[in-house]
């Protein structure tokens, strides 16, 4: 078992959903967790699918909350969006980029293969320091509330299967073998360094 609890970065596009749910049932199982998005901006759903809300990275999950209320309280609320934005509200102030970020995690975990791509793309063009391990492993997960509350359960799963291995490093491809078996997902693995 690691000497330290896992730290642990979850990965979206606009932090938002995903990201999030995984950050909120993480924490609540006592993980070192933080989540973050790799798009330029933020986008949530809007009136029309060619429409979205965009924000930016500083803006406050409580801003869009407003702005959403101001602009349609009935439809954001209808949709769930109020609903998810309340819930980030509670676990941090404002969405985060990843790119941004240059804390060091044991494992980032991602949403969707494009967002894997953008992580690898970052920790890859960081100059290398410490040379501490991290593993970057992509799940895919559809961008709706059911398939993020169940993509959320399945990483934390993960996440104490790998916390209890007691050698990670020699260990975590097995084990995310069995996740995949047992998932029917697939999953990507890559090793980077810090």
């Amino acid at each position: 078992m690691p000497a330290h609890p896992l730290r642990v970065a979850v990965v979206c596009s606009s932090n938002q959903n995903r990201s999030m749910e995984a950050h909120n049932i993480l924490s609540k199982r006592g993980f070192d967790v933080r989540s973050f998005g790799t798009g330029t901006h933020v986008k949530l759903p809007g009136p029309a699918p060619d429409k979205p809300n965009i924000y930016d990275f500083k803006t406050t999950y409580e801003q869009m909350y407003n702005d959403l209320v101001r602009k349609d309280k009935e439809l954001y609320t209808q949709n769930g969006i109020l609903h998810m934005l309340d819930r980030n509200k509670r676990i941090k102030t404002r969405p985060e980029r990843f790119q941004s970020c240059k804390d060091q995690f044991d494992l980032v975990i991602t949403c969707e293969e494009r967002v894997y791509d953008q992580v690898l793309e970052d920790l890859n063009s960081r100059e290398q320091e410490t040379f501490q391990p991290v593993h970057v492993i992509n799940v895919d997960i559809q961008d709706n509330h059911e398939e993020a509350t169940l993509g959320a359960f399945l990483i934390c799963e993960l996440c104490q299967c790998i916390q209890h291995t007691d050698d990670m490093e020699n260990e975590i491809d097995e084990l995310l073998q069995e996740f995949e078996d047992k998932s029917h997902r697939p999953f990507l693995h890559t090793v980077c360094f810090y």
